[in-house]
């Protein structure tokens, strides 16, 4: 096999090779080279093995891995493709030696100072990267909030409480077909909105063989372009659909002689597969963890003697609570999709692959140079009851399975433009919760603004900070009596009502708005009207973010501040002595001061250094999402911004948050940082002879 590394001024690999395998072990090594560390953390992520070096703080991710049988999953589906798609499975196998010959004798100084080697990695496990990275992606234990919900605060607090909102990770996208482009040819451009981790969870890349020729943004770990590339013939992007395709059910389970049973629909005990696994966990008792699977799928939370701690839920018969998601039930994950994907020349090809597709479910566009345009939703969603969508059903009773797959929707273009921000879009009959329609809205509305676009002028709709979501609370502020407060308090009433809505980080209108919502949030949850919802159920740890009250008070704020009723609650009350208690206590400075960037990372940096501060908010198009009422710190946010242009691929652009290394100390760890801060981009080089050859492999 042969073929070489060449790097540009970003330090992006351009990988060249003979063919697809070759290519394949070829990105498989450059990553192992740049981002050891990250993918091996990933590894054991996926295996549910990273309390072993990281800690105790792991050990709830860990047993939800091992008890949803990601590993297991992930070798299914493996056979699967090597049995049907044995090309794909070979290539796969091409990636993963490339990963092992990088990982060896890795120094990345990250391993030493954790104590562990890099480890080995087998075919499936990209597979099991990918299984694990989207395993909450989408957002099923959104359901147990609102069981718990509905059972505490009554049936109506599932729709008070239901955001549109972010609950899971999202993103941008637009189209503008060549109709409405200075050059004729299409452009899409966009950002996906994840937790920012560091090193990034994109990979900026080029893949080239006699084959094909793609440059785009790769998921460290796993190999090809899944979600963002141009072939140079046609471009393609994803948003997440916010589709529903993982359900709940409450399981009966009992203990046998011969091992255990899960009480069916149909009032049959049946036998559930069980066994036992081991978590090791740094510096403290490794953990037993019992892993049962029912006819239904695995069972995430509880077992036979009730929920975890053996706690039964709401006073009733002890219950167990099995996941059931499509690759465990079919085997397959939708990586027979990925190499159709690199060999694209058309929409068409896009639209083929697509069709391969299996988790996660997502919107995608795509354009070609042939005036192709494509906008659908790709994944499998299963048909089964209403009830199944919402929250948790009992498994014990019949209707609740699953019989069959939706068809995934279509959609075209208006006026040549096509919009996706997690809205409810074509997607809408698959999905329980959608975000909030302003950053769809409000990217329609700034490319209305012009008759005619270019790839160069897509970053400023990149960085739109418009807060279309504030109005709720400014009405309400523009309701209350200014002669009933103070002077501080109609003062800052008056500058929040006459305010741009604009949340910049140079603002202090912006940060002024930010503390109040965090105020009214925090008196909201206070409220005894809302305090039967405060303790959440003891689930494990790992499900209390989706649980916890502040929280979603914060992210559903608009609907709760517009609601009809809220539980009977004084409204205009809660937001006056919220006003009072900002003016009497302002903020010192401005958005950007507090709305920092909080990027995850396995270990804590040796070099710890102030983040940057964002302009931004959650309901931005510059999507920078705080936790209302407990910080102003941003953990999610834009993971990469790119724009594929058809007319030139040259001058398409992208960036990341960090740089493309994930070694630190590297030239190319953080250099792309002030470009992505200040809302630039970086050219995507396609000629060769502007490149740097590093080596030949």
């Amino acid at each position: 096999m042969s073929g070489a590394i060449f790097r540009d001024a970003w330090g992006i690999p351009h990988l060249r090779a003979d063919g697809p395998r070759e290519l394949a072990r070829l990105q498989g090594l450059v990553t192992a080279r740049d981002r050891g560390w990250q993918i091996e953390v990933e590894r054991h992520r996926a295996q549910g093995a990273s309390a072993s070096f990281l800690g105790a703080g792991e050990l709830s991710w860990d047993v939800l891995v091992r008890r949803a049988r990601i590993a297991d999953t992930a070798r299914r589906c493996f056979a699967r493709l090597e049995e049907r798609d044995p090309e794909t499975a070979d290539w796969i196998r091409a990636y993963v030696t490339g990963v092992n010959e990088g990982l060896h004798g890795h120094d990345a100084p990250e391993f030493a100072r954790a104590g562990v080697l890099p480890g080995r990695w087998e075919p499936w496990t990209p597979l099991a990267v990918w299984l694990s990275t989207h395993l909450l992606f989408a957002g099923f234990p959104a359901k147990l909030w609102r069981d718990h919900a509905a059972a505490r605060l009554g049936a109506e607090a599932v729709g008070l409480f239901a955001t549109d909102g972010p609950g899971t990770s999202g993103s941008n996208g637009w189209l503008v077909a060549g109709e409405r482009t200075v050059t004729g040819q299409g452009v899409i451009a966009g950002d996906p909105h994840r937790f920012i981790e560091d090193p990034g969870v994109y990979q900026q890349i080029r893949l080239s063989c006699p084959e094909f020729d793609v440059v785009g943004l790769a998921v460290p770990g796993v190999p090809g372009i899944a979600h963002f590339g141009h072939t140079g013939t046609v471009a393609w992007a994803i948003t997440n659909a916010m589709a529903d395709y993982q359900d709940l059910y409450r399981e009966r389970l009992r203990r046998t002689g011969a091992g255990m049973e899960a009480l069916g629909p149909d009032g049959v005990w049946r036998r559930a597969a069980r066994h036992t696994e081991t978590v090791e966990v740094a510096g403290e008792d490794p953990v037993e963890v019992e892993v049962v699977e029912t006819e239904r799928g695995p069972v995430v939370i509880g077992g036979p003697e009730g929920l975890d701690g053996g706690v039964p839920e709401s006073g009733g018969p002890p219950l167990a609570v099995a996941l059931r998601y499509p690759p465990r039930v079919t085997g397959d994950l939708g990586f027979g999709a990925l190499l159709p994907l690199l060999r694209a020349r058309s929409v068409a090809d896009v639209d083929r692959a697509a069709d391969l597709w299996a988790e996660p479910v997502n919107v995608v566009l795509a354009a070609d140079t042939e005036g192709g345009t494509l906008h659908r939703v790709a994944g499998r969603v299963p048909v089964r009851s209403d009830a199944n969508r919402v929250r948790l059903v009992p498994a014990w009773e019949p209707g609740h399975e699953w019989r069959g797959w939706h068809e995934p929707p279509r959609a075209g273009l208006d006026d040549g433009v096509a919009v996706m921000a997690n809205q409810r879009g074509p997607a809408a009959a698959l999905g329980v919760e959608f975000a909030p329609p302003h950053r769809a809205r409000r990217i329609a509305a700034l490319l209305a603004r012009r008759g005619r676009w270019s790839a160069a002028d897509m970053a400023a709709i990149h960085t739109d900070t418009h807060l279309a979501s504030a109005a709720p609370l400014l009405d309400h502020l523009a309701a209350l009596n200014a002669p009933d407060l103070t002077g501080p308090a109609s003062a800052l009433r008056a500058r929040l009502l006459a305010w741009d809505r604009h949340m910049d980080a140079g603002s202090a209108d912006a940060a002024a708005f930010a503390a109040l919502r965090g105020a009214v949030v925090r008196r909201l949850a206070a409220e005894p009207a809302l305090a039967a919802a405060a303790t959440p159920p003891p689930y494990p740890d790992v499900f209390r973010p989706w649980l916890a009250l502040v929280p979603r008070i914060g992210f559903a704020l608009e609907h709760l501040l517009a609601a009809k009723d809220l539980f009977g609650i004084d409204r205009p009350a809660v937001v006056r002595a919220a006003l009072e208690e900002v003016a009497a206590a302002p903020p010192a400075g401005a958005w950007g001061d507090t709305h920092r960037l909080a990027p995850w990372r396995a270990l804590p940096p040796e070099d710890p250094r102030e983040e940057p501060g964002l302009s931004g908010d959650h309901d931005c198009v510059l999507c920078t999402s705080a936790v209302p009422g407990i910080t102003d710190l941003a953990v999610r946010g834009p993971a990469a911004r790119y724009v594929w242009d058809l007319a030139r691929r040259e001058d398409s652009r992208w960036v990341v948050p960090h740089g493309a290394s994930g070694r630190p100390g590297s030239p190319h760890h953080r250099d792309q940082q002030p470009l992505w801060l200040a809302g630039d981009l970086a050219p995507v080089v396609t000629d060769w002879a502007q490149l740097t050859k590093e080596t030949d492999v």
